[in-house]
């Protein structure tokens, strides 16, 4: 009993027995997991297989129809969600950075909304400038419009740290870009796991993406876990057809 108390301790997330349906339709089912202090967990499966859906229930954006998800160890459906999503960093598909904000609005968004004053606000943001390798040029003070698609989801990151949470959420945040692009990103948050020790859900459809940067990996189908482990177990030991096809992409 004491074992099965301090994994729940450790845990940032816990799904446990977790159902959802949308409309009488079976959305996830049965879904348990954790994902403990400083470990990265990765997300993947086809299209409507409940990746997304998971976010949504630990940032509180979604209620699940039965079984409990502990955030921080407190119950989601409990827990006050606004106060909830200002502990969590969040980065999305398209970074959907402020367009009439600058580099240093965008990223002092939360920060704000906690009370930091303006000097601690500023010298956040020209740490995490220098931290994501944006630290010069002025780059505080451009918009969007003028920054590339690699420099806007680095924004994307630096916004989502801004506050220094506990538990970053990633949604494909870099399907949209060129292949080079995404390298140097997936290499960039490499780099921030060794450095920061984040707590990380991150969603992707890349079979590659997922297993280079998951220390645990969980394939959904049809809202049900298929597979979870380490990269290197579900190479080694693939639990099923459909797993051996999605390892097959990562040899094409």
């Amino acid at each position: 009993m004491s074992l099965i108390v301090t994994l729940y301790i450790c845990a940032i997330v816990s799904f446990q027995n977790i159902d959802k349906c949308f409309d009488g339709t079976p959305v996830l089912s049965d879904i348990t997991f954790q994902v403990k202090e400083g470990e990265t967990l990765c997300l993947i499966g086809p299209s409507g297989s409940g990746k997304s859906t998971i976010l949504k229930l630990i940032n509180g954006l979604l209620k699940p129809d039965s079984g409990k998800v502990e955030v921080f160890g407190k119950n989601v459906a409990t827990s006050d969600d606004v106060e909830l999503r200002r502990k969590i960093g969040f980065v999305l598909q398209q970074p959907a950075l402020f367009p009439h904000y600058t580099v240093k609005q965008n990223i002092e968004i939360v920060p704000k909304l906690l009370g930091w004053n303006d000097d601690k606000c500023a010298a956040r943001t020209l740490e995490l400038l220098d931290l994501m390798g944006l630290n010069s040029g002025g780059m505080e003070e451009r918009y969007p419009s003028q920054l590339s698609g690699g420099q806007q989801q680095r924004i994307g990151i630096a916004r989502a740290l801004a506050a220094d949470p506990k538990l970053i959420l990633f949604d494909e945040p870099f399907s949209a870009l060129d292949p080079i692009t995404r390298t140097d990103l997936q290499d960039e948050v490499l780099r921030l796991k060794k450095k920061l020790r984040k707590t990380t859900v991150f969603v992707t459809h890349d079979i590659r993406e997922a297993f280079k940067l998951g220390d645990v990996v969980v394939i959904l189908d049809e809202g049900r876990i298929i597979q979870m482990g380490a990269p290197e177990e579900i190479k080694a030991n693939p639990s099923s057809a459909f797993v051996e096809r999605f390892i097959d992409r990562d040899n094409e």
